[in-house]
């Protein structure tokens, strides 16, 4: 804490502590206030100026110190200075004094909470930019809540002072007026509870709902409003059209189905979407053959000799087929009929807010969601198109094995494709304008997976800005600009893999038509429960993000079901505090929660755990090292002093396996001392997670209590039996 904060703290703690030492809390009881009312009234009269200035300095003082006595001292500007008068000076001094107990609390506490409760204190500011003054205004009208703490809580927040004070000034002035014109009455009041009759309480309730009540109708004016000028049916042949059979369209129909909704998927071209037909299966179908291919050079080291193969590429390319055939049943048209879902082989396209039309034909719906997806993203580089460049999407229709593969793009899909082809007996040349792969990870995370490359012979080529593709004398070529040197480079490849991301499908469904929002980006707008500026228009997975994961659509998909069917009676805002993803190079980076270059560049206080797998057990019998050392390692990040989990990053194999026990944790609030106080089978890798906690637990031992325990032991080393020295 810095000497300015410890300075105000003392005299804050200094002044308070005087209030209570010297008994000043008797001045602010009804009895003593009806006993000096006379004299006060003669101090008034004769002094009126600097009476209202002792009072309105009191009065701050009180609030701003969050003293007891601000109920007594409205009641007494009502008795001394009359109704318009004693309104008027109690409004001013409470709205200060409120605002000087926020600020002070902002200044001594919002960066120490946000430094611990950083994750959490995110949403509600979120909550609190959109909403705040409706809620700082509820809770100003029901004097049930202690303003005191409604002044300190806000000073946590990103409130702004200006809208603090308005609505702080607004909020009270009823009670305000009710104590002020009470106080008028002062020598009649036998108690306080008499002022708020159950009646007046009842009133100042409505009061405080109010504003809430006239957000909610705001919202049906607003519908009615992005409503107007479409008919709506009177009935609607289904309770929910999806369109888009990837993973969040599958659990949204799947989810519909089993709440026994009425529900129609519709997808254009093959069932499962990206996931199941260019992403997720078969990229990791091309990893198992590549890490074969790899194990072949172990052998030596797990005792073998002699051990040789030749990985046959077309082979390899036909199988990952096959691994797609095999999953294809559990996302299979069939399979979602069985369930109950009515699937359409057609394209689709929204013709109203509650219509959409496949084919000819409309289907009439209460709600849409959408999930169309994304598609790789293809940039505006002269000569590309010429080079007839493969993407995620399309290299799986490869067969004759290229002899230089150019890879541009240094994202995760561009570096798991570029690893299993250099292992499939390629000559990879990876380009990417970054200055190191995966920028988006922990940097130790990338230079272990670019180490890992450049062993294996990948030709890596960093800060290179490709500037255009040609063909000379037959040779294809990029040309491109090495950033450090500025210098031109040209490098020759047989076959080009784009993968520089992937862009939403946001055309040809009828996105222009009915005029929905899109980011910067060009992802689909949605707010936090996912609905497009239709209520009842959802959108999930790639075609809204934020993240592009399967799993992630899938989260989506819950609340985005939910919320189409149920959404009249309940809403569900989309919960993205804990999403794990993982990266399937060699060695694994697997993330869940913040990184530890995130947390320094949001300037988020936390403590770094390691815990190095060359230290495992089980990953030194299964050999899980590289021939350069390393092993990779688990980093834990933590709220500076205690176990809570802020973030984890694993860099090794298993790493995404590993992962799921912290996801686990963070999900429901459990530390690292759980993990550590829960029994993990020896020998395997998942011991990892229980050494790092354990790490983490011998930073923070006690010291002073060990100190003391170590002379315990030594003194109890110096005692015979039955206590008596030999």
């Amino acid at each position: 804490m810095s000497t300015r904060r410890l300075v105000l703290l003392g005299v804050l703690a200094t002044l308070v502590a005087a209030f209570f030492l010297f008994d000043l809390d008797r001045y602010f009881s009804l009895e003593a206030l009806k006993a000096r009312q006379a004299g006060l009234d003669a101090e008034v009269a004769a002094q009126p100026w600097r009476a209202a200035g002792l009072y309105l300095l009191v009065y701050v003082a009180v609030t701003a110190l969050s003293l007891p006595g601000a109920t007594l001292l409205t009641l007494i500007g009502g008795a001394l200075f009359g109704l318009l008068g004693g309104t008027l000076l109690v409004s001013l001094a409470s709205t200060l004094g409120a605002t000087l107990a926020m600020l002070i609390s902002r200044f001594l506490l919002r960066d120490w909470v946000r430094s611990r409760f950083a994750t959490r204190l995110a949403a509600i500011d979120k909550g609190i930019a959109e909403e705040g003054a409706f809620y700082l205004f509820a809770l100003r009208l029901v004097p049930l809540f202690p303003f005191f703490l409604i002044n300190l809580a806000m000073g946590l927040t990103r409130l702004p002072v200006r809208t603090f004070w308005w609505v702080s000034q607004l909020g009270m002035l009823p009670g305000t007026l009710v104590y002020v014109n009470a106080g008028r009455e002062l020598g009649q009041l036998d108690s306080l509870g008499g002022i708020l009759s159950p009646g007046l309480l009842g009133a100042f309730v409505l009061l405080g709902i109010f504003p809430l009540l006239a957000r909610k109708s705001l919202a049906w004016l607003k519908a009615r409003q992005v409503y107007a000028g479409w008919q709506r049916p009177r009935r609607f042949e289904r309770n929910l059209v999806v369109i888009g059979a990837g993973a969040g369209g599958l659990v949204s129909a799947y989810l519909a189905a089993a709440v026994k909704a009425k529900v129609t998927l519709i997808e254009k071209q093959r069932m499962g979407g990206d996931c199941l037909n260019t992403g997720c299966v078969p990229s990791k179908a091309l990893i198992r053959s590549a890490r074969l291919a790899n194990e072949l050079h172990k052998a030596e080291r797990l005792g073998f000799r002699n051990v040789a193969g030749e990985a046959d590429f077309a082979a390899v390319m036909a199988r990952v087929q096959r691994v797609i055939q095999q999953v294809e049943p559990h996302d299979s048209a069939e399979r979602y009929t069985e369930l109950g879902v009515e699937v359409i082989a057609g394209e689709a396209r929204i013709t109203s807010p509650w219509t959409v039309e496949v084919d000819g034909r409309t289907l009439s719906t209460r709600a849409i969601i959408i999930a169309a997806g994304a598609q790789p993203l293809l940039p505006q580089i002269p000569g590309l198109a010429a080079m007839q460049p493969y993407t995620s999407d399309t290299i799986w229709s490869l067969r004759d094995k290229p002899g230089r593969l150019l890879v541009l793009g240094g994202g995760p899909i561009g570096c798991e494709l570029s690893q299993a082809f250099q292992r499939l007996g390629c000559q990879v040349i990876q380009v990417d304008r970054n200055e190191r792969l995966l920028a988006r990870e922990d940097s130790d995370a990338s230079v272990a997976v670019m180490a890992r490359f450049r062993a294996e012979g990948i030709d890596l080529r960093l800060r290179h800005q490709a500037e255009r593709f040609e063909t000379l004398g037959g040779q294809r070529q990029l040309v491109a600009r090495d950033r450090d040197s500025g210098e031109t480079v040209t490098i020759p490849f047989d076959v080009l893999l784009v993968a520089l991301g992937r862009v939403a499908n946001v055309e040809g469904y009828g996105v222009d038509a009915l005029q929905l929002t899109l980011r910067p980006n060009q992802t689909l707008e949605t707010d936090e429960f996912l609905a497009t500026r239709y209520p009842n228009i959802f959108a999930v997975g790639d075609v809204t993000g934020p993240y592009q994961f399967t799993h992630f659509a899938a989260h989506q998909a819950w609340y985005a079901a939910v919320n189409a069917l149920f959404g009249d009676f309940r809403r569900f805002r989309a919960d993205y505090r804990v999403i794990p993803h993982a990266i399937f190079t060699d060695p694994e980076v697997a993330r869940v929660g913040l990184s530890e270059d995130e947390a320094h560049a949001r300037g988020i206080a936390c403590e770094v755990t390691r815990y190095g797998l060359d230290e495992l057990d089980r990953a030194i019998a299964d050999e899980a090292g590289y021939p350069d050392g390393r092993y990779g390692y688990v980093k834990v990040l933590t709220v500076p002093g205690r176990d809570r989990i802020l973030g984890v990053t694993i860099v090794g194999e298993h790493a995404g396996d590993l992962l799921a026990e912290y996801v686990l944790a963070m999900q429901h609030n459990l530390g690292l001392n759980k993990i550590l106080a829960t029994v993990h089978t020896y020998p395997t890798l998942a011991e990892a997670n229980k050494y790092a906690a354990g790490a983490w637990k011998r930073a923070h031992a006690p010291q002073a209590v060990l100190r003391a325990l170590a002379r315990f032991h030594s003194w109890r080393r110096g005692q015979a039996r039955g206590g008596r020295r030999r």
